[in-house]
């Protein structure tokens, strides 16, 4: 029962027993007997009606409540004329509307926010107060090459490497991540609050075309100074060793060959340099590549057929899985066969010898996809995190270019690559020719 029914209940008693005491007291005297319950008549309805009035404010609240429960805030009341009454509604009306413009004030910033996370270059991984996943922006989706509705719901672990470093990341801190081999991320912990406690959302920027760049301009200068220089030395130095051949006949016979001999080796040393700088200014002067159509199996067959006698020395068994058909793509051939001769080469070193090279040509979707496997040891952790940089090389003659090249090259094509462990143990070096 509300508490308006209980209070009318009671007026209503209250009047029921004044009125059979005014019946006991008055039954002899008619009049007054009438007057007086028309008096008590009109106390109930005068009772009832400010009971009613008494209880409109409340009303008013309790359905404003409701309209507030509801998120409701479109609906305002109207004034009554009655002082009171109109200043609680325009309190209400006044509280309603600051809230409508307060709520589109949110959502128009929600969206504006929404559009701006999913119009960034940079990618974003938004997490709940669990640290899962709850969203990823398509440039998050780019870099950690996963779709936002597979990755919801899951800790960053399940991203790959990429998301175990990230994992480990606190807020505030950032980290250049190598990926895949060949690329640079940035990864940055940062914090927000929602709904006032704190919950993170990870920062990640491409940096593989901008450190590529720096690199490439730092090696090109050194490159060209360096050859610059061993040049005009050498050219000097050979022009001396052929004037100091001329004087050959004036020396002892005994000494003579000696003489001639060393004079062979000092030349032999000045072409060796001179070809050692050579290699380096290639990838200096590595011209724009010249598109033709190209079978890229036949290519790779009549690579494995000049590298078929070391691979038998070593005891390297070369294995094509899959049908090889015939899949012509636009490519510059000489520079191309010297990608995978780069590759097939570290391979084979990569083994020494007894183990196998599988190369594999696959539908990458779009394109054929390459893929070189070798059964060597793999790629040391902290190994991975040099791949590609210039002069950086784990050989004991190893000059630090074989993979700086092939990037160069494949960067032109505009093919994606990308140099990693292979599951099974192993590298593996994946180009997708599209």
């Amino acid at each position: 029962m509300s508490l308006r029914a209980k209070i009318i209940g009671y007026l209503v008693v209250i009047h029921l027993l004044w009125a059979g005491m005014a019946l006991f007291v008055f039954y002899d005297n008619r009049i007054w007997l009438l007057v007086v319950e028309l008096f008590f008549a009109v106390s109930i309805v005068l009772g009832v009606l400010l009971i009613r009035a008494f209880f409109v404010p409340l009303q008013l609240i309790q359905t404003g409540a409701e309209l507030m429960n509801e998120r409701d805030f479109t609906c305002t009341f109207v004034e009554t004329g009655q002082a009171e009454m109109d200043q609680l509604i325009r309190v209400y009306n006044r509280m309603i509307e600051a809230l409508r413009e307060e709520r589109l004030k949110l959502t128009e910033q929600h969206y504006f926010l929404h559009e701006l996370i999913n119009a960034s270059p940079a990618g974003i991984i938004i997490l709940d107060y669990d640290g899962k996943m709850t969203g990823l922006n398509p440039s998050a989706e780019r870099l950690a090459m996963q779709k936002a509705d597979q990755a919801t719901g899951n800790r960053l672990g399940t991203l790959g490497p990429l998301g175990n470093t990230l994992e480990e990341l606190k807020v505030g801190e950032s980290r250049v991540l190598s990926v895949h081999g060949n690329r640079r991320i940035r990864g940055q912990r940062s914090e927000f609050f929602d709904r006032g406690f704190p919950r993170n959302f990870i920062l990640l920027e491409e940096l593989t075309e901008e450190l590529r760049l720096s690199e490439k301009r730092a090696y090109e200068k050194l490159i060209r100074m360096m050859s610059h220089e061993v040049n005009n030395s050498v050219a000097a130095i050979s022009s001396l060793l052929e004037s100091c051949g001329n004087y050959a006949s004036q020396i002892s016979a005994e000494d003579r060959e000696d003489f001639r001999e060393a004079l062979t080796v000092a030349r032999q040393r000045a072409q060796h340099l001179n070809a050692f700088t050579r290699r380096f200014a290639d990838v200096v002067r590595l011209p724009f590549p010249e598109l033709r159509p190209c079978d890229v199996p036949t290519l790779l067959e009549e690579l494995g057929s000049l590298f078929a006698p070391e691979l038998r020395k070593r005891r390297i068994c070369l294995r094509w899985d899959g049908e090889l058909c015939p899949v012509p793509v636009p490519m510059d051939k000489n520079q191309m066969e010297q990608v995978f001769l780069n590759i097939l080469k570290n391979a084979m070193e990569a083994i020494g010898e007894d183990g196998t090279i599988t190369i594999s040509v696959l539908d990458g979707g779009g394109g054929p996809q390459v893929v070189i496997e070798d059964s060597g040891p793999g790629i040391a952790s902290d190994v991975q995190e040099h791949l590609f940089t210039p002069f950086y090389t784990t050989k004991a003659e190893g000059q630090g270019i074989g993979l700086t090249l092939i990037q160069e090259i494949l960067t032109q094509h505009g093919f994606r690559f990308a140099l990693e462990n292979a599951p099974g143990g192993g590298a593996r070096f994946s180009i997708w020719l599209r």
